[in-house]
């Protein structure tokens, strides 16, 4: 699928330093600013730590900045990652449940680095806490991006792409996976809050019949169809299954920022929809409330 060329466009999928992205959450409005994005959503991994910050700065660039949330969730042996839109991110039942999956989170690092040690790759928390350059903030959270930044500073790998691949991705010697909640969990979740649930990147999990599944079993209101790791037909085929479903059909580039000089998973604003979908985000938050 072609870019959406529509004068309003908005990246509804972008991390910060409050997860595993490189950048203060201000700096993701600026950026977008500077891409002629009209609004970007920030979707850090199971924290909403990095939205005042970013709606601040939206108020003063004039840019719209969407609340959201990016959820770890896991079933049929897969690692399933639910976005959440224009929830209320100061419901106190809502920010308890992220606590527990941030704690979940840090057991899993704890496992990653004990099993790395196990493999002769001596790498510590506080050496990538250290690389980040800064103290960790309360509601913030060390992820696997971190990691690997860590293991190309000591030299146990090439590159970012070369550490999951060697060590951290899925299958990988250093890949360990806890307990956590079902996507539909995670979506009764969202929708408490107000929000809205989406099913993010389908095209990573390698299986559509999964993909079909959690949206028949768990009623998400949309999927995720434009992503940064989605080539036009992957797009086409997803557009297709959110039509059939009559789901929202969201978009966004899942920007991390650059580390060692790589951009995961592609550059804010390469992926972007139109002010209709985040209009249909809308009116479907309004409908939870």
């Amino acid at each position: 699928m072609k870019e959406q060329t529509h004068l309003k466009r908005y990246d509804l999928h972008t991390h910060t330093q409050a997860s595993d992205g490189m950048q203060p959450p201000a700096d993701n409005v600026r950026w977008a600013k500077e891409k002629g994005l009209v609004g970007v959503a920030i979707t850090d991994h199971d924290t909403v730590a990095g939205l005042e910050e970013a709606l601040e700065e939206g108020r003063r660039t004039g840019i719209t900045v969407i609340p959201g949330v990016e959820i770890s969730t896991r079933t049929s042996g897969k690692d399933i990652h639910i976005l959440g839109y224009y929830m209320d991110y100061h419901n106190k039942e809502f920010l308890k449940r992220l606590e527990k999956l941030r704690q979940a989170r840090d057991t899993r690092n704890d496992l990653i680095l004990s099993r790395l040690r196990s493999l002769g790759v001596d790498i510590t928390l506080e050496e990538v806490v250290a690389t980040m350059g800064r103290p960790l903030a309360p509601d913030e959270s060390i992820g696997r991006p971190h990691m690997a930044d860590t293991l190309v500073q000591k030299g146990y790998a090439k590159d970012m792409r070369d550490a999951f691949d060697r060590y951290l991705a899925e299958g990988a010697p250093g890949y360990v996976s806890v307990p956590r909640v079902e996507p539909a969990e995670a979506i009764s979740w969202i929708r408490e809050a107000g929000g809205v649930p989406v099913v993010a990147h389908p095209g990573l999990y390698g299986d559509d019949g999964l993909v079909r599944s959690i949206i028949e079993q768990a009623k998400p209101a949309g999927l995720e169809v434009r992503h940064s790791d989605h080539d036009a037909a992957t797009e086409k085929r997803y557009a297709a299954m959110a039509a059939h479903y009559g789901l929202i059909a969201t978009g966004g580039s899942d920007f991390h920022g650059a580390r060692q000089g790589v951009i995961f998973h592609g550059d804010l604003g390469s992926r972007s929809v139109n002010d209709q979908v985040v209009e249909d985000l809308r009116k479907a938050a309004a409908e939870q409330k």
